[in-house]
């Protein structure tokens, strides 16, 4: 491809994003763990090998979900917004008040059925809830750009057992007629990410190698480069 031609064929793929930002806060950002100031260092838990175990069993006793306010939020309506959140699927409002319902919503959901093996806290820090613009939605949909960090402690003592993860949740979203069928099914986007970080979060805990984020493509690329 010439010069020109891939200069513009790249300036196009960003344009469409749709979801894509500048995410240097929300991957530097601090993952702050309640309560573990404590704890044994991560290079310590790593040589436990406590939460890297072929088979994870936890009893989830609670989730503590923190939503710094030091994420920037944008509320511009265009393809490409700046910002680490933007959400659309509630009234103009509190946004890191409405993502974190969302996460709490999902992460119970999610533990819902992880009542047996060692009783532990879960901590959930937002780093990136990039969902889609007005503008994006009802034309060439998106990318719904998740990341977030989790941690488990024990219950009794506040100890971390093991490293500290970060996990990219990324979710298709619809777009133009598709995002219009499937609000009239009741499938918003807050229906369908709550649904989507509920399964996430089972699969992380579950397994030692933890969830695997979907590969959706160009979109997607570009919004992992920024």
């Amino acid at each position: 491809m010439k010069p020109m031609k891939l200069i513009t064929a790249l300036g196009f793929a960003a344009l469409i994003a749709g979801c894509a930002t500048t995410d240097t806060a929300s991957r530097n950002a601090p993952f702050n763990t309640p309560g573990a100031t404590n704890a044994p260092t991560t290079q310590a838990l790593v040589d436990t090998g406590v939460f890297e175990v072929a088979e994870p069993s936890w009893n989830i006793q609670r989730v503590n979900v923190i939503v710094p306010e030091t994420l920037v939020v944008s509320e511009a309506n265009s393809y490409y917004p700046s910002g680490d959140i933007v959400w659309r699927g509630d009234p103009a409002g509190d946004r890191h008040a409405q993502v974190k319902a969302i996460f709490e919503n999902a992460m119970a959901r999610g533990t819902d059925d992880m009542d047996k093996g060692q009783p532990v806290i879960l901590d959930v820090q937002v780093f990136r809830f990039h969902a889609l613009t007005e503008k994006t939605r009802y034309t060439i949909g998106g990318v719904h750009s998740i990341t977030f960090g989790v941690s488990l402690r024990d219950a009794e003592t506040g100890a971390l057992l093991g490293e500290r993860r970060v996990v990219k949740a990324d979710l298709k979203g619809f777009g133009g007629q598709q995002a219009i069928d499937a609000e009239r099914q009741g499938l918003t986007q807050k229906v369908r990410i709550t649904d989507h970080l509920a399964k996430v979060i089972e699969a992380e805990l579950a397994s030692a190698e933890g969830y695997t984020n979907q590969r959706l493509g160009l979109v997607q690329a570009i919004n992992n480069t920024f």
